[in-house]
């Protein structure tokens, strides 16, 4: 399928649930690590990490490094507006704003997604899709609204994680036009790499790591599930669905995490699951159902 048809078949459906649990999890991954390691630390981490776990996989594959500046001007575009940019925001932001919020603000990246593309001429502006990630933005703040807890002088969190999502809308837009023949695990492997690189810059200057106290367990465990999860797999299974989907389907994920969040509490952990989950929960999938726009057509010619 061709990634401009603006439709998801069942294999890429099942492959974004599987990313919105992975992408998930970074919330309470941040949630924990910034406890302890300041944010732009915990990004270099995250980073540094991730690109680590994943070398070996390219040695396993065949997959070579990019050669010379120009073969990796590509990953150093990726990395900036895919990993240094949004990552930092977000884990700032998440020192300001809570989890639950900073994951209903993320939710707004199909909506920055759709209107970057269409101001850069990759996409014709459909009031279908527009009005589908509106509808799945309100089912999100349905779905979080009541467990959601205000702090005062949250507006600065708000705005970084608002740039975040808007930084994930220019990424798509470049990877739409750089990665058009690029393996996924080469890919993910390399704008991490790059990304190590700009984030032990920005992170040195700073936060001066070295400076910092040693963590201890727990923090050190959430940024291992943060890199091996919430980074390295996540990556992998993100520029798999960019290739075979398009870079505006991909980010549809942000809507599903909130969905996928609570239906693994109900599931694994027992928590009970309110009817304003449901309901949001409901409204989600139906403005998925909205954007991919089959359902729709085949009403239209039943009608």
């Amino acid at each position: 399928m061709s990634p401009n048809d603006h439709r998801i078949d069942a294999r890429d459906w099942s492959l974004l649930a599987v990313l919105s649990i992975l992408w998930g999890g970074s919330f309470f991954f941040n949630g924990a690590a910034l406890r302890e390691l300041p944010p732009l630390t915990l990004v270099f981490l995250r980073v540094v990490l991730g690109a680590a776990m994943l070398l070996p996989l390219l040695r396993m594959q065949g997959i070579g490094f990019p050669k010379g500046v120009a073969g990796w001007t590509t990953f150093v575009a990726i990395g900036l507006l895919n990993n240094v940019i949004p990552f930092s925001l977000i884990a700032i932001g998440q020192t300001l704003v809570p989890s639950g919020l900073a994951s209903i603000l993320n939710a707004t990246t199909p909506l920055f997604t759709v209107l970057v593309m269409a101001a850069a001429g990759e996409e014709t502006l459909q009031a279908r899709r527009v009005a589908g990630v509106a509808l799945g933005i309100a089912g999100v703040i349905i779905l979080r609204g009541s467990g959601i807890e205000t702090r005062s002088g949250q507006g600065i969190g708000i705005l970084l994680c608002l740039g975040g999502a808007l930084s994930y809308g220019f990424a798509a837009l470049a990877a739409r036009r750089l990665l058009k023949d690029s393996a996924p695990l080469g890919t993910a492997a390399f704008q991490l790499m790059a990304s190590t690189v700009m984030m032990a810059i920005v992170a040195g200057v700073v936060e001066q790591p070295w400076r910092q106290p040693m963590p201890g367990l727990a923090t050190w465990l959430a940024v291992l599930g943060l890199a091996a999860l919430s980074t390295a797999l996540a990556y992998i299974v993100f520029f798999q669905i960019i290739r075979r989907s398009g870079a505006t389907n991909v980010m549809l994920v942000t809507l599903l995490i909130p969905v996928t969040a609570i239906l693994l509490g109900w599931l694994v952990l027992g928590e009970p699951m309110s009817m304003h989950e449901i309901g949001g929960a409901i409204i989600i999938g139906s403005a998925l159902i909205v954007i991919d726009g089959r359902a729709l057509r085949v009403l239209q010619r039943v009608g």
